[in-house]
């Protein structure tokens, strides 16, 4: 499908300088920067705001549904008004966002200043694919495109390192302050980008936009809160129920639905011969939609990984974020390099064999993981699972979004990046959501199970213990709990042991999960395609307006055709 006009590394090939891809990687970097940044700040934040970690989850989940509900909108905002200018635009708010998170004086404020970060993101995502095709092709925009996967891994590499160091020694609140400094940096670099006019007659879908926020909104805000609300019946803390059922599976349900109508809506605009929110065109091949799929449960496992270590170091363990940083470092490193690496494997290897070896090694690591996995972190066999879990996800992160970009047409590039926006934003949102859900889900009926069974408590220190509401909670946090209750030093020693225990077994099951999805996904892996990705294809020559009647009319043919 990927076509050029001059042949990579050839004498006629022109180099373009790199300054402008130091100005979107930075762009990338951000955005990376910040989502992790949040995970290893938990501790900090859950003093400062006197919220649980749930709370800081949310902040993840903010921000990302967000991005993801509006992602679409950015892409078409970034055809109509250019993605240089774009882009300018939203890293300035970018910046006031990142101030914003600085300096919050409580937990509304960080949620808030989340949105406003994922606002921003919603344009910058699909505005650096469209850049990198206006500044570069050939070997050029092939570097690129994989540099773009590896500043994503890198941003996230240093902000677990700077986050855990500064949240040690200094606190939570100059981990965000490193952003404000970088956002202007690539505010002012941005002004050394080509100029791009847009393209004034790309409409906007006003009906699609709503759609795709609103299917998005309700399936991450139904994931969010699947364990606050209830995964069947409605819990005590659901804010509402329909004939007894919990609201969040529901919300699911109808996001789904409402994204399955933006598809069937985006179809009849095209057949219009308007401009559809989404060109489906993007995922008209099985080997697109694998791209999709693969992209979703890579983004998902990297989400949930990167939530549940620290929820498990920082409020289980109760150590410091630079302990999370040190633990979390032979992932983060793995992927950052493996990323950069793995684009050398495509003249010799099809995307379909690197997404199958990739998914394949992620299975064995996350076993691996949920075996031997304890309360020490730095022990050998753990950092021999972190680091094979990094070389499957830095291997994989790459390769599908090289399958993406390069399997649709230049002027298509905005509308890629708004599905990989959309993509990779939802799944951090359901990643991290289920894994607090699955992990507190866990450990509460882990709890419960041990003290039923349990002849040392009564139902009446039971009842003192108020678990109704059963959180991640540290040995020292349950003394202070158990304290306020009439338990015996017995009873108190009997009740460390079984939270303890408990964490430690929520935490292997959870991986277990991961482990499941990963297999799951070999499958869709096998789809991709078996030809080595190229750049992104030029511009065909514009049609004349009978045959861009003529084109609108196969492809609505064709679309309607399709089951």
């Amino acid at each position: 499908m990927s076509t050029t006009a001059t042949a990579p590394g050839s004498a006629a090939e022109t180099r373009e300088t790199w300054v402008p891809m130091i100005t979107i990687a930075l762009g990338q970097s951000i955005m990376s920067f910040n989502v992790a940044a949040l995970p290893v700040s938990m501790s900090g934040m859950v003093a400062s705001f006197g919220v649980p970690p749930t709370t800081v989850a949310t902040g993840i989940v903010m921000y990302s549904l967000a991005v993801a509900g509006l992602v679409m909108l950015g892409s078409k905002l970034t055809q109509r008004f250019g993605a240089t200018r774009m882009f300018q635009i939203v890293v300035g708010l970018y910046l006031l966002a990142q101030t914003l998170m600085t300096f919050s004086p409580n937990a509304t404020v960080m949620l808030a200043a989340q949105g406003l970060c994922g606002m921003a993101a919603a344009v910058i995502v699909p505005s650096l694919v469209a850049l990198i095709a206006n500044h570069y092709h050939g070997t050029q925009q092939a570097t690129a495109v994989g540099a773009l996967g590896s500043a994503r891994a890198g941003a996230s590499a240093l902000a677990f390192l700077a986050g855990g160091i500064l949240g040690t020694f200094i606190g939570w609140r100059p981990v965000f302050g490193i952003l404000i400094v970088v956002s202007a940096i690539v505010f002012f670099l941005s002004f050394r980008l080509k100029k791009d006019d847009g393209r004034p007659d790309v409409q906007i879908d006003f009906i699609g936009v709503v759609l795709a926020a609103a299917g998005i909104i309700l399936i991450s805000l139904g994931f969010n809160n699947l364990n606050r609300w209830g995964l069947g019946f409605a819990g005590p803390n659901a804010p509402f129920d329909i004939l007894g059922m919990s609201p969040a599976p529901l919300m699911i349900v109808v996001g789904i639905i409402l994204l399955q109508s933006l598809i069937a809506w985006c179809r009849r605009v095209a057949a219009a011969g308007k401009t559809p929110l989404l060109d489906l065109r993007v995922v008209m091949s099985p080997s697109e939609r694998a791209a999709v799929y693969t992209m979703f449960a890579v983004v998902a496992l990297e989400a949930a990984l990167n939530f549940a270590v620290p929820l498990y170091i920082q409020i289980v363990q109760g150590r410091t974020p630079i302990a999370t940083a040190i633990a979390m470092m032979p992932f983060n490193l793995t992927v950052f390099v493996t990323a950069l690496l793995v684009v050398r494997l495509y003249s010799r290897l099809s995307p379909r064999q690197i997404g199958r070896a990739g998914f394949t090694v992620c299975t064995l690591a996350l076993l691996w993981l949920a075996f031997v996995v304890n309360n020490d972190w730095t022990e050998l066999p753990v950092l021999i699972g972190l680091f094979f879990f990094g070389l499957g996800q830095g291997a994989l992160v790459t390769l599908v979004f090289n399958v993406l970009v390069t399997a649709a047409p230049k002027e298509l590039a905005s509308d890629v990046g708004a599905l990989r926006g959309t993509t990779q934003n939802l799944a951090a949102a359901v990643g991290t959501a289920l894994a607090g859900a699955l992990m507190v889900g866990l450990l509460s009926t882990a709890v419960l199970s041990y003290l039923a069974d349990n002849p040392e408590f009564p139902p009446e220190i039971q009842a003192e213990l108020n678990l109704d509401n059963v959180n991640f909670v540290s040995n020292d946090q349950l003394l202070v709990i158990l304290d306020g209750t009439s338990a015996t030093p017995e009873q108190v020693a009997e009740a460390v042991r079984i939270n303890t225990d408990s964490r430690l077994r929520a935490l292997k099951i959870g991986l277990l999960v991961m482990a499941g999805l990963a297999a799951l996904t070999i499958i869709p892996a096998g789809r991709l395609p078996s030809y080595k990705p190229g750049e992104i294809p030029a511009n065909p020559p514009q049609p004349s307006a009978e045959e861009e009647r003529a084109i609108a009319a196969e492809y609505a043919t064709r679309v309607a055709d399709r089951p």
